[in-house]
């Protein structure tokens, strides 16, 4: 074997192996060495969080690394994400508020079974020609401050091996090789869980009520290949099938409602299943034999004081930032990480001085991250006020199609022209976007003491809203020049500015009696009377047509004063 790389990747997992696709098939001379501890190829078990992939990190793996036949062939297909609310009817599924797409998605996304799709990657790196060692563990990484390449020491089989590479990334997961070495891990105050499985039994919600009009809603067969989520106040338990007729399922809940030892062992699960999700305990109930193997994670949330380095490493994947499994973000935090790990090697190696650009990257993706989190954060007491979670999902998907999506799939997170545009000053267009994504993740939390009512029996599909197919449809359908990229993005902040005005006005016409035609700075707005200032600040009357399509998510009476 040579001793001598251009890279050297710390770790065989997902994000490493991804990376080493990318780099390859960019540059096909690259020399490039993967490490990882395990003798054998992964296993065929429930050992990560996240088989299900949406729209960001899909477009990665379909047409970034041209995977889109083998997804197709090899893998599920997912039909979106389904959420399940109105948690009083929990032993009646047609009674809870459904929210989910009714047709296939312009966007296409994949339900992944990542022993199998890990183990298929590890042949694909082969076959392009990069070197992959089983058994081989990482004892020590000397990093070189001189330009002088690094060394990286492990053993395997036995024996001591010394290689050495221009590039090193640090893609062990949660072992976080080089942040324990360096002492850059940083903890982040997320207090969240999860235990969960695989069965090998096909797990079918839509089997769970023969009601015929909720059975009607949607067309058989396309509940099943969703994102299941069942909800309530401090969790959420997902349901996710695989190839071969497995489904994985799962608790995510925040400690402060629900304690890890609640459900921190198979057989507590299965228990706390029975009192919060009854009708998946029935579903299960006998089966037990079936289940194939159980994991748990505490506390599993925490960022990283540094992510990419002028001295030339990396981390990427869960060596780095790891969020929340809500919303399925795990693959496009990989995809943002190896984009911008990808993006400084290729052009180091090219000889291109990438000093600027790996402090900027370092700064994007921790603004992305940061931006992020507020969704999470002290906000499962939500999961389960109907109402708030379905304006939160909506707001929620809006923003992330039209602005970080958006951004991605036209290139511009790595034009540097491009994003120092919209990430410069207090006033910067990323500035804006962490900030009115702040006041509305409060404003959710604030309506909690007045989402009170029963919602039952209501289906919402985000695709009935034009606004947000409109958003979807652009990052499949449109590619954008860099001056129409900037022009649309400022658009499509300006709507959702407009949806979040419109949204504070629906919750506090129901909290306070205040009129739906009052102007609305989204930027200082506040149910609670709470004084904000904002270099932003702007106020916004009512916007006709956003009013209407906000108007098909609400489950309240609708003002009857005013007509949309």
């Amino acid at each position: 074997m040579n001793e001598q790389f251009d890279v050297i990747i710390l770790g065989g997992g997902l994000s490493g192996l991804l990376l080493s696709l990318q780099l390859k098939q960019q540059k096909p001379d690259i020399k490039l060495l993967l490490l990882e501890k395990r003798e054998g190829k992964a296993p065929a078990a429930a050992f990560k969080i996240g088989e299900s992939s949406v729209e960001l990190g899909t477009h990665y793996m379909r047409e970034v690394l041209n995977l889109k036949d083998y997804l197709d062939k090899k893998q599920l297909s997912k039909h979106g994400q389904r959420f399940f609310m109105s948690p009083k009817h929990k032993t009646e599924l047609h009674k809870r508020v459904e929210l989910g797409p009714r047709a296939f998605l312009p966007v296409p996304s994949h339900q992944l079974d990542r022993g199998i799709f890990e183990n298929d990657l590890i042949d694909m790196t082969r076959e392009l020609g990069n070197e992959f060692l089983l058994g081989a563990k990482v004892e020590n990484v000397e990093i070189k401050t001189d330009g002088s390449n690094h060394e990286v020491k492990y053993t395997k089989d036995g024996k001591s091996h010394t290689v050495n590479s221009r590039w090193v990334v640090d893609a062990t997961g949660r072992s976080s090789f080089l942040k324990k070495k360096m002492g850059f891990a940083e903890e982040y105050p997320h207090n969240v869980s999860s235990s969960w499985f695989r069965i090998d039994r096909k797990v079918d919600v839509e089997t769970w009520s023969d009601d015929p009009k909720w059975r009607g809603r949607v067309a058989d067969g396309l509940r099943h290949l969703s994102t299941v989520h069942l909800m309530d106040s401090g969790y959420w338990v997902w349901i996710i099938p695989l190839i071969g007729g497995r489904t994985s399922i799962g608790i995510v809940a925040d400690e402060a409602i629900h304690p890890f030892s609640t459900y921190n062992t198979l057989e507590k699960t299965l228990d706390w299943f029975k009192v919060n999700e009854p009708q998946l305990a029935k579903e299960l109930s006998g089966h037990e034999g079936e289940i194939m193997d159980f994991l748990v994670m505490k506390h599993f949330a925490y960022a990283s004081k540094e992510t990419y380095s002028t001295d030339r490493w990396t981390v990427v994947g869960e060596s780095g930032l790891f969020g929340d499994p809500f919303y399925s973000p795990g693959i496009d935090f990989i995809t943002l990480a190896n984009t911008f790990s990808g993006d400084l090697i290729l052009r180091d190696l090219g000889g291109e001085d990438v000093l600027f650009r790996t402090k900027f990257y370092a700064q994007v993706i921790r603004a992305l991250y940061d931006n992020w989190m507020p969704l999470y954060k002290n906000q499962y007491v939500l999961w389960g006020s109907s109402q708030i979670m379905a304006a939160k999902i909506f707001w929620d998907w809006g923003a992330y199609w039209s602005i970080t999506t958006l951004l991605y799939v036209n290139k511009g997170i790595t034009d540097v022209d491009l994003m120092k545009a919209v990430v410069s000053g207090p006033t910067s267009f990323l500035q804006r976007y962490g900030e009115l994504s702040a006041q509305m993740q409060r404003l959710f939390k604030d309506m909690l003491p007045y989402d009170t009512a029963d919602h039952t029996d209501r289906y919402l599909d985000p695709f009935q809203l034009d606004y947000l197919r409109g958003f979807q449809e652009d990052i499949v359908e449109k590619q954008y020049s860099k001056e129409e990229l900037a022009t649309k993005l400022f658009a499509n902040l300006e709507t959702i500015e407009k949806v979040a005005t419109e949204m504070f006005r629906l919750f506090s016409n129901l909290a306070h009696g205040t009129d739906m035609d009052i102007m609305v700075d989204p930027y200082t707005m506040s149910l609670t009377g709470e004084k904000r200032e904002s270099k932003n600040s702007k106020l916004l009357g009512r916007d006709a047509y956003l009013a209407g399509e906000l108007s098909k998510m609400w489950m309240y009476p609708y003002p009857s004063e005013v007509t949309v």
